[in-house]
Formats: structure tokens, C-alpha cells, sequence
């Protein structure tokens, strides 16, 4: 990896194009430490202070720290992620959207602009919504007439302003991702959600060494724990390299067959199928869906002693329960993510078409059932290994009771594949300029 960075830094575009990259990952950690104006945002970093152990921890891990400060990029990217997920399920289900995306650049250019629009009505809302969050938790700041004006004209005002300025930020992350897409190296959302990740990483070093002179101090349970988290850190990187390249190739073997004087065919192939084709993207809908008891409890400000509170209690992150929905949740939008992105029937009418066979598989149904056996596997393969990534650190949290840490499989997973999609494009780029130090 560090090869292939330091000879593409040789070359004035990609050197360029990387320099554009960096200079907007400043920009975005310049805007994720911009204050709101009218936020205290005391009260979210106390709530955050224990890093993966809650909801907010969770968020704020993602957003690079800008949530529990309530600056203005504290929404970070999940409006424009929530809505590429409904347009793609939109996709699916609606023909109209189908036959643009089948339609080429110009449909995927038109379907872009309607992700855009659903990002600014999902950041609309979830601006509101954390406007709401922090109106109940009492942690917005109007001055010395708090009290006297907290439901006036100034606090009306200040709600504007607030929600205004978090869906701002909101957009101009979209544009920022956009930017990188245009001008700079990988993809831009992915890059920014990297950055954000990464940007938590001397916390969780400073928190580490903060646990480890406690155990220095008498807290002998620590001279285990510390190093036992650091060895698991690096097991799970290794893990998921080894996951993510991973792949079940099908072979193929294309008839021959004579055109003229010329004879075409007769090579053998094959169909690489990812262990891991669905990436990150269970884990973000499962997180989603379980969000949503915390979120109304938190909203609501319910008693979590009895009733529906207890109820919704019961799904915290921490407990037993959560981690078992949460299983349960991953596997199953696995396979519906894989089902809606990879179509047999489609895959072995494109072999016929082509002249290609799977050996000893006879072409038509016959090849499509093969295929979605093969997937079957593959995506079940897949769904375990992304699932036991995810609820390791639940579990880890629960046993080592060390706040703070900002661990989380999510995070290892989308830092581990952004890092190796922009090496895979670093390379490509490097390869269609016929790079000598790169091809030797």
C-alpha cells in the first residue's frame, strides 16, 4: 500500500489529484469544529463520553467527534447515506427508477439529482429531530434568559438558526464528497466518512494509555485488558483484509466460434464473487433500525422503570437482547442487499447470450440455480463474518467496562475498505498511464 502511494505521488496528476483530496479533508475538519451558534454542547459530550457504549457514542464516532460538539458539520453524511439507500430500494421496487438507472450516465446523472433532493429533506428532519434531542436535554445556551425566553421569540429563533445551519452543513459535505469525485482520488463520501473515523484515533490512543496507567496505579485487571484490545484491534484489521479480497470465482468456458476468417472464443474465465459484496451496508440498516427505540425513548424522555419504557429499555446497546436482534437484523438485510444487487436469472441469460458455459452445467435454469446456490453460501459466509465483526465490540464493551475507546466494527470495516478501494484506484489509474516503476 505504501508503495503504490509513493509512486503515485510521482506523478504530477495523481500527485494533484491527491493534494485536492487532502485539501478537502481540511476543509471538512474545519467546518466539523465550527460551534452552532445557541449550542451548549456540555451535555452531548458527557453523553458521548462513553464512546461505542451508546447510541450517541456510536453517531459521534462516525462524525469524527462533530455530534457530541454540535458544530456544523454534525450531521456529517448520514442524510445523504439514508437517502442512496432509499433510492436504491426505490430502484428495485419502482420501474420508473429502473429504467434509469439502465438508461446509462444520463440516468445515473438524473438519479443522482434525486438523491440530492431527498438529502435535503432528510437533513431537514434530522436536523429537527436533533434540535428536539437537545431542547429535552437542556443543553442549548440563549444567554442569561434562558429560562425567561426559552419559549419566545428568541426560541424560535435560535431553533432556525440551528436546524438551518446543521442542514447546511449537511449539504455542503455532499458537495465536498461531489468535489472529490471530480477532481481528487476515490470516492468522495467514503473519504470523508474515512476522515472522520480517523480523526478519532488519538482520543482512543490518549483513553488507552489513560487505562494502562491505571493499571500501573493498582488496577491490575488492565495489564490484561489493555493489551488484549490491542491484539484484538489488529487481529480484526487482519480479518477483514483477508474477508474483503476474498472471493468465490465460478468458472466459465466461452465456445469457439468462427466469424469470417477470424475465430473468437474458446478462452476459459471465470466470475469472481465477493465473500463480502455487501460491505458495510447490514450494519448501517440494522444500526438504523435499532436507533429507533433509543432515539424515541430519548425523545420522549420516558421512564425506562415501566411500561413502554422499559420496554424499549430493553433494546439499549448493552444489553442482550440488542446484540441478538442485532444477529439477527445483519443477516437478514445481508442477503436482501445481495438479492437486490445480483440477479441469477440475468447473470446465466448473459452467458447463453455469450456463448458461455459453467463446466459440467448445462446452460438456462439450470446454471441460474447453480448460481444462486453459490451466492447462497457466499452472501451466508459473508453475513457471519460481518455480523461477529460488529457484535464483538458490544460484547467487548460489556465485559471490559472501558468507556471511551471509540471502538467499533463499523468503523474498523469502513476504514479497512475505503483504504483499500482508493489503493485499488491509485493502481488503475498508475496502470492506464503504463507507470514503468509500478509495472516492474
Amino acid at each position: 500500500m505504501l508503495e503504490t502511494i509513493r509512486n503515485a505521488w510521482r506523478i504530477d496528476d495523481l500527485r494533484k489529484k491527491m493534494i485536492y483530496t487532502l485539501m478537502i479533508i481540511m476543509v471538512f475538519r474545519v467546518g466539523a469544529a465550527i460551534p452552532v451558534p445557541f449550542m451548549n454542547p456540555h451535555v452531548l459530550t458527557e453523553l458521548a463520553s462513553g464512546g461505542s457504549a451508546g447510541l450517541i457514542g456510536y453517531i459521534d464516532i462516525l462524525t469524527g467527534g462533530a455530534f457530541s460538539r454540535a458544530t456544523l458539520f454534525a450531521m456529517s453524511i448520514s442524510p445523504y447515506i439514508t437517502a442512496s439507500i432509499i433510492m436504491q430500494l426505490l430502484t428495485v421496487a419502482i420501474p420508473a427508477l429502473e429504467a434509469l438507472q439502465k438508461e446509462g450516465a444520463d440516468g445515473r446523472k438524473k438519479l443522482a439529482k434525486i438523491t440530492r433532493y431527498a438529502t435535503i429533506g432528510l437533513a431537514l428532519l434530522q436536523s429537527i429531530a436533533y434540535y428536539i434531542m437537545n431542547y429535552n436535554l437542556y443543553s442549548q445556551n440563549y444567554g442569561d434568559f434562558a429560562v425567561r425566553y426559552r419559549g419566545g421569540f428568541e426560541g424560535w429563533f435560535s431553533a432556525v438558526v440551528i436546524v438551518s445551519c446543521f442542514t447546511a452543513g449537511a449539504m455542503l459535505i455532499v458537495w465536498l464528497g461531489e468535489s472529490i469525485d471530480k477532481q481528487g482520488i476515490g470516492n468522495g463520501i467514503s473519504i470523508i466518512l474515512f476522515a472522520g473515523i480517523i480523526s478519532r484515533g488519538p482520543s482512543t490512543i490518549y483513553m488507552l494509555r489513560h487505562y494502562w496507567e491505571r493499571a500501573l496505579l493498582g488496577d491490575r485487571q488492565y495489564y490484561f485488558l489493555v493489551p488484549f484490545i490491542i491484539i484484538m484491534f489488529i487481529f480484526v484489521i487482519g480479518a477483514i483484509v483477508l474477508m474483503t479480497n476474498a472471493e468465490r470465482r465460478i468458472p466459465v468456458q466461452y465456445a469457439k466460434r468462427v466469424v469470417g476468417r477470424k475465430m473468437y472464443g474458446g478462452q476459459s474465465s471465470y466470475i469472481p464473487i465477493k465473500v463480502t459484496m455487501s460491505g458495510v451496508m447490514p450494519i448501517i440498516f440494522a444500526s438504523a433500525i435499532l436507533s429507533i427505540p433509543t432515539m424515541i425513548v430519548g425523545f420522549a424522555r420516558m421512564d425506562t422503570s415501566r411500561g413502554i419504557g422499559m420496554v424499549l429499555n430493553w433494546l439499549s446497546y448493552d444489553t442482550p437482547l440488542y446484540a441478538a436482534f442485532y444477529l439477527f437484523l445483519i443477516i437478514a438485510f445481508n442477503y436482501f442487499y445481495v438479492a437486490i444487487q445480483y440477479n441469477p436469472l440475468e447473470m446465466a441469460n448473459n452467458l447463453r447470450k455469450n456463448n458461455g458455459t459453467i463446466p459440467g452445467i448445462r446452460p438456462g435454469k439450470p446454471t441460474s440455480d447453480f448460481i444462486s446456490k453459490v451466492i447462497a453460501k457466499i452472501t451466508l459466509v459473508g453475513a457471519l463474518f460481518i455480523a461477529a465483526i460488529a457484535i464483538i465490540p458490544v460484547l467487548l464493551a460489556g465485559f471490559a467496562q472501558m468507556p471511551g475507546l471509540g471502538l467499533g466494527g463499523t468503523s474498523i470495516i469502513i476504514i479497512v475498505g475505503v483504504a483499500l478501494d482508493t489503493v485499488r484506484q491509485l493502481e488503475s489509474q498508475m496502470m492506464m498511464r503504463h507507470y514503468k516503476g509500478f509495472l516492474e
